[in-house]
């Protein structure tokens, strides 16, 4: 009877100690990192495909994170996805050329929009729209187009 009550609270140790472990690798994993800033400024973006981007996710330059994103929707008139996003003020010279991708990043698959700097003398402000854009990359798309043509040169080997 004792050694059966010892295998039972040591078993229950480890499964608490398991689902403990499990907790703080998601926690740790899934950008957690809140963005802070004292002021900031939006920036509006349009995406022909948003991929699984959702609001939260890092504005990054560099690979510094220098803003989140606060809004995503979809314009009915363009068929665009449109996402609004905050900027640190700290970074005011961002070009106004700027081009924005959504860009994939650990194994976890987590998307953020990455900037890359223009070279325009003019820089982003509040309400600014960056034009230059490149949607996510979806897997699945790349997998079809890779199927169809390995399936038509395998049929032109016949």
């Amino acid at each position: 009877m004792r050694q059966t009550r010892s295998v039972e609270i040591s078993t229950g140790l480890f499964v608490l100690l398991g689902m403990s472990a499990l907790f703080f690798l998601t926690t740790q994993t899934t950008g957690g990192d809140d963005f802070k800033a004292e002021s900031v400024y939006t920036v509006e973006a349009r995406f022909e495909n948003i991929g699984s981007l959702r609001t939260r996710a890092p504005v990054t330059m560099s690979g510094v994170t220098i803003g989140r994103v606060t809004d995503v929707s979809f314009d009915e008139e363009s068929l665009e996805a449109v996402v609004l996003f905050v900027i640190d003020s700290e970074y005011d010279q961002i070009p106004d050329d700027s081009d924005a991708s959504i860009l994939t990043s650990g194994i976890l698959g987590s998307q953020y929009i990455g900037l890359q700097a223009g070279g325009s003398d003019l820089y982003l402000e509040e309400g600014s729209e960056i034009l230059f854009t490149q949607s996510a990359i979806v897997l699945e798309n790349l997998i079809g187009k890779f199927l169809v043509n390995s399936g038509s040169s395998s049929e032109e080997d016949d």
